[in-house]
């Protein structure tokens, strides 16, 4: 079985040479090719460099390639030529598969790159004081853990997301990815380097060598500069990890051999977009009908795209009145921040006679106030992920970095928590579907004028406490600033918590009132 597997995979990967993608084929494998010789150049270069600079270098790029092969397939969709699933016909053995489909994942691309790339380590690793036994048991270890890893990546692909990813999974993937990689990014591009490892990286370095995203490469640069506690730890974890992953991988397999299609997966074909990615419940109807109307009428668009214009051009007013550019350069994202969470304050206005949707299908409170605040949220969100990293870049210390982050969510979670209230207790006339979004409505609604200052003042009350710490953090130091970013994600929390069930029971009993507002108004 062993045997037919291999040939079968041999011939898959032959066969992609073949036909009208042939060149397509070629020109991507060509490009595998000279990247995958560059990195190893690179690797070999550093049998001359110091210890700390060499163990910097392979322990994050260890931590990044295993990382890649996990998520890799769960966030491209990629179609896995060795799902277990297509071999369950033949009866085979559940024991003896997650073995076989290991052994025929070595023969791909991507896996002798890995092989090529830690190959390189093992020498590297070697002439810097590394005993060559132990070096090749843990590149082994390496090995086997980044290609099971991406077994268990492409498994999780099949078992719960759908074959032919839409336009808006693969756009919350991509979020997400923003959100995490834009910030470490730019705090790596933030470090002096001059010739050694900046004291942070070497710490990240050496926490990550301990953790099972690169306790083989820990292990080795361990040995190599006598740290026997170190390689001792190291080790373990990577014969732990290893262990894990094949015992996941093997329940992998099983659960793929004893699970038929996913029916959901024909669902998610029809084309439905949000509705057919969010939970069908009350909360996705509502939360996909907020995204589609977010992000096709030019009137929410409008507003989405004045709020980081306007954050950032707060600089200017106070760089000309004279004040420091390390403290101009904080305001934008407390400004974006707030007026992101501002947002939703008239959101039921905009549905216009739409409104009755919600209020004929009896939709809960709750429900209703969560939907509309995903979309502001899946946008503010990665703004701010954007804003905050580059504002610690102008300015230079990334000592403000956790209050800056705790004080964004205090007043955006806090404006999102007051508008779920205003825009039940308040609405006020906005321009109609269709129309200009700066066109001024000629109906007299003059019940809601104090709806958006209450809105927007709430959410600065409230987050009073966490500005009183964000000063004091960049006044006295940096003693304050874990209790300033917990002090904001609390306070935020528990005001978006309040307002969205004080907003939903309001709106619940107000329904004929704010019909009579939408018809009216």
């Amino acid at each position: 079985m062993a045997a037919h597997v291999l040939r079968l995979r041999a011939a898959l990967l032959l066969g992609s040479l073949r036909g009208e993608r042939r060149w397509r084929t070629l020109g991507m494998l060509a490009v595998v090719v000279v990247l995958t010789a560059v990195v190893c150049a690179a690797v070999l270069s550093l049998d001359d460099a110091p210890v700390a600079v060499a163990r910097t270098v392979v322990v994050l790029g260890s931590a990044a390639i295993l990382l890649g092969f996990l998520v890799g397939p769960i966030l491209v969709g990629s179609v896995d030529q060795l799902d277990p699933r297509r071999f369950a016909v033949f009866g085979v053995d559940e024991r003896r598969m997650p073995w076989i489909l290991a052994l025929a994942s070595l023969v791909s691309v991507p896996s002798l790159a890995v092989i090529a790339v830690n190959v390189c380590v093992c020498v590297v690793a070697v002439q810097l004081g590394t005993p060559w036994p132990a070096a090749v048991v843990m590149i082994l270890l390496g090995v086997f853990s980044t290609l099971i890893a991406a077994r268990i990546g492409m498994a999780v692909n099949a078992l719960l997301l759908p074959e032919r990813r839409s336009r808006e999974l693969t756009a919350l993937f991509a979020l997400a990815i923003i959100v995490i990689a834009f910030p470490v990014a730019v705090f790596l591009a933030s470090l002096r380097w001059d010739g050694h490892v900046p004291d942070a990286v070497a710490s990240i370095t050496s926490t990550i060598g301990l953790t099972p995203l690169a306790a083989p490469s820990g292990f080795l640069f361990a040995v190599a500069v006598g740290d026997t506690a170190g390689a001792w730890v190291g080790g373990i974890i990577a014969v732990v990890t290893a262990a894990a992953l094949w015992v996941a991988w093997s329940w992998l397999v099983r659960r793929l051999l004893t699970t038929t299609e996913r029916p959901a997966a024909s669902k998610e074909r029809t084309g439905l977009g949000w509705f057919g990615l969010l939970p069908s419940n009350a909360f996705g109807a509502i939360a996909a009908r907020s995204l589609v109307y977010w992000l096709r009428d030019r009137r929410y668009i409008m507003n989405l795209i004045v709020v980081p214009v306007a954050g950032a051009l707060t600089v200017l007013p106070l760089l000309v009145a004279g004040v420091p550019l390390e403290i101009a350069a904080l305001i934008p994202v407390p400004v974006m921040a707030l007026f992101f969470g501002w947002l939703p304050h008239n959101d039921v206005a905009y549905d216009s006679t739409a409104l009755w949707t919600h209020v004929a299908s009896g939709v809960r409170g709750v429900p209703d106030r969560l939907g509309r605040l995903v979309p502001v949220v899946l946008v503010a969100v990665p703004v701010l992920a954007i804003a905050v990293p580059l504002t610690m870049l102008w300015i230079a210390d990334w000592r403000l970095l956790l209050p800056l982050t705790g004080l964004a969510a205090s007043l955006l979670l806090s404006a999102l928590g007051t508008s779920s209230i205003v825009s039940v207790v308040a609405p006020y006339a906005v321009s109609r579907p269709g129309d200009s979004p700066f066109q001024q409505p000629q109906r007299p609604t003059s019940r809601g004028a104090y709806g958006p200052a209450v809105a927007f003042l709430g959410a600065m009350i409230l987050s009073i406490p966490t500005i009183w710490l964000f000063v004091l953090t960049a006044v006295e130091g940096a003693q304050y600033a874990p209790a300033t970013l917990w002090a904001g994600i609390a306070t935020g929390a528990g005001a978006l918590l309040i307002g969205v069930v004080i907003g939903g029971r309001i709106f619940e009993r107000g329904g004929e009132r704010l019909m009579e507002f939408v018809e009216t108004a």
